[in-house]
């Protein structure tokens, strides 16, 4: 599984033209699920997410998790995430979890989410998206699940 978290001022995401997400402060993340991962794995990749320690406290220092500062999500699927280039120059996507697996574990991260985060939105999964953002920062943070979880 893999996320890239990155710190946002604003973000959203919209499906033919129409808002389907939209946050002020705090997390947008682009979510990769591997054919191998599971709930457990999701759970311990939430956690992390949630307890990162990575927004500006009064002197200046990244010491605050999201919770500290009201944050909120804007979770988005992304199998590309998973994207092989070793060979050529067009990329594989075989690690990439199937449509079934992907969507149930983006689900569960959702729902695992709101119960810690007051205000969680997300993008179509498996839509055409255009998502928007402004990284403050910028700051961005890529979490691997073989790097979390040994």
């Amino acid at each position: 599984m893999r996320f890239v978290i990155q710190v946002v001022t604003d973000s959203q995401v919209t499906v033919d033209g129409e808002v389907k997400g939209k946050i002020g402060k705090g997390f947008m993340v682009l979510i990769g699920i591997g054919h191998e991962d599971t709930k457990e794995i999701a759970d311990v990749m939430v956690k992390k997410m949630l307890g990162l320690r990575i927004f500006a406290d009064e002197n200046g220092k990244t010491n605050l998790s999201l919770d500290k500062v009201d944050g909120q999500l804007l979770l988005i699927s992304q199998f590309t995430l998973y994207a092989d280039c070793r060979h050529g120059n067009r990329p594989g996507f075989t690690d990439a979890a199937g449509p079934e697996l992907a969507n149930d574990l983006y689900e569960y991260i959702i729902s695992k989410c709101k119960e810690k985060v007051p205000v969680v939105e997300k993008g179509v999964f498996g839509a055409d998206m255009k998502v928007s953002l402004t990284n403050d920062g910028p700051f961005t943070i890529v979490l691997d699940s073989k790097d979390l979880i040994k």
